[in-house]
């Protein structure tokens, strides 16, 4: 039985408290939430009016529009319902590289199943119902939505098991988990995104033209980011590319500028879709990643209403 404590940090948990993950579009859902609903019920928000038909609660009725009008007319608000999410945690082998931070090697993949875990606590604390598919060139586990007593155990069970190893595919997991992911939510995709942009692109607009709410968090190493290395380097492959043994001032611009060109592609891939992109690297604690990006994301939700 894998130790949830492993993945979450009590600081982080502290730090998650005072946080909320609101959707920013309308969702469905199964119990009264936090969220907004395509549902008409009653609730604080104000949505819009109707004529009164004999049967429906006077109580409702808006006796200021009856003293202008002359006319019953009801007044309808937004219902608010629970969220279901969706994460997707890339377990390719190009998740497995880690450098050393204060002595201890921390991997891309043990920084996403920390976000990946800090993220279902944080929901399944707003008694928000959180599913889980590791993925390679396709789902390799899955965990579906809940919101019961043992669901953040058993999402932790899972992220312990699978070791991260082989391709990836994202478009091909998201197609497969399609069927499971119809009620609209949030989808939040965990990976390197060490994939060709287009491809990425078709997984987001999967989920969007399902109607989910999209959050890409990407995970990297500093190395990968800045490129520090000096001396003759061997650099192992991954994702069953080859060894190479090289000059790292050689390559440094170039591969930078291949890096960044990526990297602006997923950006503007991102906004075009109206997708948050979250960048999560490594040597960034856990608590400050998820707290910048939770803070910044409820002001702006804010703003909007």
């Amino acid at each position: 039985m894998a130790d949830f404590r492993r993945f979450l940090d009590p600081r982080v948990l502290n730090r998650l408290a005072r946080l909320e993950l609101k959707a920013r579009y309308l969702v469905e859902g199964f119990i009264a939430g936090m969220h907004r609903s395509p549902y008409r019920g009653v609730s604080v928000d104000f949505a819009q009016h109707r004529e009164y038909v004999p049967g429906d609660d006077v109580r409702f009725v808006d006796w200021k529009v009856f003293a202008k009008s002359d006319r019953f007319y009801i007044k309808e608000f937004e219902e608010e319902t629970n969220l279901n999410c969706h994460l997707f945690v890339d377990a390719s082998e190009s998740m497995a590289y880690g450098s050393k931070q204060d002595g201890e090697t921390i991997t891309k993949w043990s920084y996403a199943t920390w976000v990946a875990a800090g993220l279902a606590h944080l929901l399944l604390r707003q008694r928000d119902s959180v599913g889980l598919a590791l993925y390679r060139e396709g789902v390799e586990r899955m965990v579906p939505s809940s919101n019961g007593r043992g669901q953040l155990q058993t999402i932790c069970e899972v992220l312990e098991a699978v070791p991260p190893g082989g391709k990836t595919a994202i478009a091909s997991a998201v197609e497969q988990m399609a069927d499971r992911t119809t009620r609209r939510g949030i989808a939040v995709l965990i990976s390197d995104f060490f994939e060709d942009v287009p491809r990425i692109l078709r997984a987001i607009e999967q989920l969007r033209y399902r109607g989910h709410e999209v959050i890409l968090f990407h995970v990297l190493d500093r190395d990968e980011v800045e490129f520090p290395f000096e001396r003759m380097t061997r650099f192992e492959g991954l994702e069953e590319l080859p060894k190479l043994l090289v000059d790292p001032k050689a390559i440094r611009e170039a591969y930078l500028a291949e890096f960044g060109q990526h990297r602006e592609e997923l950006r503007k891939a991102c906004a075009s879709n109206q997708v948050d992109l979250v960048h999560a690297q490594t040597d960034t604690t856990l608590d400050k990643c998820l707290v910048a990006y939770l803070g910044k994301r409820a002001s702006r939700l804010r703003a909007k209403r």
